[in-house]
């Protein structure tokens, strides 16, 4: 064990207190083939106690250069986050480096070897848990934590710009200006009967009852509904607003317009078909839903059902991104529901997450305060630069889509 990895918490962090297990010379030889395969990166990459390697680029300074190779050499994109939640390896330019490591990943563990094991990620765990119970979230990230890089509004999704680059005053006007044109999709003015699902922290619901909308919101998060309701209160629109802890699935009622903000990629992708079905379920005649998600390429969509990617790992356990073809299968196949329009933003969710990021780093000294450890921070802040880079490469996107109903479902 490293004196790095000796300060990690092994109880909370078991992955990242020990480097993977494997057979010696097997070990000592995959770590030679992807210290190769790094050093035919476009990178620059300067090994503690060695010479540098790489083609020139970002710089990437890797403090412990054997647990990091073993660490990518046994679990590919998997291992290199969890070797940055080590400290096994710093970089000033970290979404830069990241973007190079995505754009490279199928090199890093080399083949035949790195096809049995999936290349990106080891493959997910049996019984991996998705949001299939009630009131059980994939994640539900502590509040304290999530305001050290959110603006006031707490909105945790992408903001809409006006130009670029954005800056940290005018994230909060941005978030508004996303909230409103999703609202606007939706059709949502006075006397709409709205149903949100995801509540997050309340910001959407106060902006619908704020145009005199009758907003009811449900959230699986006890935390998320205590704040909502507080916030609510404080804004005095308690009378407009009913906030509920319940699973979607559970709700009663037919609405005007159902909104729902970057949630469907929490449920697993074995959920979407009863998420579309309910939507229309709960839809009056004539109405519309309004819908911000995360999106990948559709060619992407097999590799990513069976890998347990970084992501799934630690922040998302029972997150899938869905592509635009498979969300338009569902609805046409599943639902009365049509899609009716589609917008895709996701060089502002790059700029968001770059806000955020910068936020979460000023705010450092912070997050030991709220006790929370380095290991957590160092997790965060790989999180929000992969994510960024993941946007910035055009790897992911985000849309906002309109479904509209039509008479009968198929």
């Amino acid at each position: 064990m490293s004196s790095r990895t000796a300060s990690v918490d092994a109880l909370r962090w078991p992955d990242v207190a020990t480097l993977p297990r494997a057979i010696r010379l097997r070990t000592a030889a995959d770590e030679r083939r992807v210290w190769h395969a790094v050093g035919r990166l476009p990178l620059r990459v300067l090994l503690a106690g060695g010479d540098p390697i790489g083609r020139g680029g970002p710089l990437m300074e890797v403090h412990d250069p054997h647990a990091f190779f073993r660490r990518v050499a046994s679990g590919g994109l998997t291992g290199l986050g969890e070797s940055y939640m080590a400290g096994e390896w710093d970089a000033h330019d970290l979404v830069g480096v990241l973007s190079v490591f995505a754009e490279h990943a199928a090199t890093l563990v080399p083949r035949p070897r790195g096809r049995r094991r999936g290349v990106l990620s080891p493959r997910r765990p049996a019984g991996h848990r998705t949001y299939a119970q009630p009131y059980d979230l994939p994640y539900d990230p502590p509040g304290e934590l999530m305001a050290l890089f959110l603006d006031e509004t707490l909105s945790y999704s992408s903001a809409l710009f006006r130009g670029f680059p954005a800056e940290q005053h005018l994230l909060a006007a941005a978030q508004h200006r996303k909230i409103d044109r999703l609202l606007d999709l939706a059709g949502v003015g006075a006397g709409t009967q709205l149903l949100e699902i995801g509540t997050g922290w309340g910001e959407l619901a106060i902006r619908a009852a704020l145009r005199g909308a009758r907003v009811l919101t449900v959230t699986p998060s006890r935390q998320q509904q205590e704040l909502a309701r507080r916030r609510v209160r404080e804004a005095g629109l308690e009378h407009r607003v009913t906030v509920l802890l319940r699973d979607y699935r559970k709700v009663l009622g037919r609405y005007d317009a159902i909104v729902s903000v970057e949630m469907i990629e929490a449920l697993g992708e074995e959920h979407w078909p009863q998420y579309f079905m309910t939507l229309d379920r709960l839809l009056a005649p004539g109405g519309r839903v309004a819908l911000q998600t995360k999106t990948m390429p559709h060619d992407r969509l097999p590799a990513s059902r069976t890998t347990y990617a970084w992501t799934r790992k630690y922040i998302s356990p029972g997150g899938q991104l869905p592509s635009n073809e498979a969300i338009e299968q569902i609805v046409t196949g599943c639902t009365a529901l049509r899609p009716a329009e589609r917008a895709g933003f996701g060089p502002h969710y790059a700029e968001t997450l770059r806000l955020w990021r910068e936020r979460f780093t000023q705010r450092a000294a912070d997050v030991e305060a709220f006790g929370f450890d380095e290991t957590t921070r160092r997790m965060w802040t790989f999180h929000l630069a992969d994510s960024e880079a993941g946007f910035r490469s055009g790897a992911l996107d985000v849309q906002q889509v309109l479904l509209t109903k039509t008479k009968t479902a198929p």
